[in-house]
């Protein structure tokens, strides 16, 4: 019975597919199928778990077929990540003017990622207290126990690790290494040695023109063929998203998330803030919020579904450049160091939370000014070099709640809905890289406001 019950969700699943499969011939958009989507995914999960429960094994065989669409959608949007900051990057130096600008384009850049970290910090410590969940407990069971013991030991390995190391950590020492993405910050390292290889560039050009035109052009065949590659990756947006919520949908436990529930209301608020802050941003410097709503749907939904930065990136800088208007170099950078710098829901909102609920347990005045401007500052200093992949978000909270000389166990008693907040956290995250990439283009007078106000002009050309 459970064998025919498996087959017949995996058929289901598979129909679905179909459907979307028929939408695209019939060149519905791009956007539509995206929302469609996300919807029937969270019906079907729902259905799924209603029927058959979250641990049953009907439940687990069907989704272990289902996320072969859904984790192998993922897989292939990470397999362009290196590459296409590599080459992205390196084509900017040779095809735009916009290398004298460099220094401005990563200060403003960075100085957006950090500045609007530091506001989601304060505003996932307010959300605390708005709520009342200083010193608040939680209930601990067999897998919470389970995770505190492995957080207690990775704690062990971030132990003691300074502000100059970090950044230190960000220079690449193997290049085939940070390309092969082995480390937190290799992105940033890429991005480092592409700018050295376009500088390079640069100096050839007026040294050795023969050589500089051979290479501009390998480069320039070489984008071609990656921004190909990620025009077919796309066109999977819809499958994958179908099959990531469903997992998602099908495999929450209830139960967990009603114990933990005001924590869980809490974490949305706040990054539903830190979302509004973006608009108030993209306001300031004259861009409608609605607008830009409209244009970031499909990235901003598949970081939801997918809670992965890293594996967003590719629909990140194509929404950028083809959607928002924003310069193709500044939104290589923006979008390539918000992977590990200043992301605003993983580094900002969370580890602040966890750490203004935690404090009062070790006799701390949470409602003190000083205090939490503390916790702000250590916050923002800490999101520099956070990995913009799965475990972000702890990684982020050990260091914070480490330099804070607080207990580590509220990471491990909040993993049951870890997987429901980190789908936020991971939109906020996407949407803060666009705003950098917006607020920077607009500084260098870069920004394309035909594209941006201009409805057809959207990633769904080719898709």
């Amino acid at each position: 019975m459970e064998t025919i019950s498996t087959i017949l969700l995996v058929t289901i699943f598979v129909v679905g597919v179909y459907v979307f499969f028929l939408l695209q011939k019939k060149h519905v958009a791009f956007s539509k199928r995206v929302l469609w989507a996300l919807v029937v995914g969270i019906v079907f999960g729902i259905i799924i778990q209603v029927i058959f429960g979250t641990d049953s094994s009907t439940t687990t065989t069907a989704i272990d077929w289902i996320n072969i669409v859904g984790g192998g959608y993922v897989s292939l949007l990470q397999m362009l990540i290196m590459p296409l900051v590599f080459i992205s990057i390196v084509h900017a130096f040779i095809k735009l003017e916009l290398s004298k600008k460099l220094a401005k384009i990563s200060f403003t850049v960075i100085a957006t990622l950090l500045g609007t970290t530091a506001i989601a910090a304060l505003i996932g410590v307010l959300s605390v207290l708005i709520f009342g969940l200083q010193n608040a407990t939680f209930a601990k069971g067999t897998e919470e126990a389970a995770r505190i013991s492995e957080i207690t030991t990775t704690q062990e390995s971030v132990k003691g690790v300074t502000l100059p190391q970090q950044i230190l950590s960000f220079f690449p020492k193997n290049i085939f290494s940070d390309l092969a993405g082995t480390r937190a910050t290799s992105t940033i390292a890429v991005v480092i040695f592409a700018v050295f290889v376009g500088v390079a560039f640069l100096g050839i050009k007026k040294k050795a023109k023969n050589e500089a035109l051979f290479f501009e052009q390998l480069i320039e065949s070489f984008y071609k063929i990656i921004m190909r590659i990620v025009t077919l990756v796309l066109r999977l947006t819809p499958y994958g998203i179908f099959a990531l919520m469903t997992k998602v949908i099908a495999t929450s436990d209830v139960l967990a998330i009603i114990d933990l529930g005001k924590f869980l209301l809490a974490s949305y608020v706040a990054l539903l803030a830190v979302f509004v802050v973006h608009l108030l941003i993209l306001v300031s410097v004259k861009v409608q919020p609605i607008q830009y709503i409209k244009k970031a749907f499909p990235a901003l939904s598949f970081a939801f579904t997918s809670r992965s930065s890293a594996g967003t990136l590719p629909l990140n800088v194509e929404t950028q450049v083809k959607s928002l208007g924003v310069e193709e170099t500044i939104a290589n950078f923006s979008a390539s160091f918000g992977l590990s710098i200043g992301q605003n829901g993983c580094a900002g909102v969370y580890p602040a939370m966890l750490a203004a609920i935690v404090a009062p347990s070790q006799g701390i005045e949470i409602f003190s000014v000083s205090y939490i401007l503390l916790i702000v500052a250590v916050v923002t200093i800490s999101s520099l070099g956070v990995a913009g992949v799965g475990g972000g978000a702890t990684f982020a909270s050990l260091i914070v709640l480490g330099t804070l000389n607080l207990p580590v166990a509220i990471v491990g008693l909040v993993i049951s809905v870890e997987p429901l907040i980190d789908m936020m956290r991971t939109a906020v995250n996407v949407s803060d890289t666009m705003v950098a990439g917006i607020v920077t283009s607009r500084r260098l007078g870069e920004l394309n406001e035909e594209i941006l106000y201009d409805n057809q002009a959207l990633i769904e050309e080719g898709i």
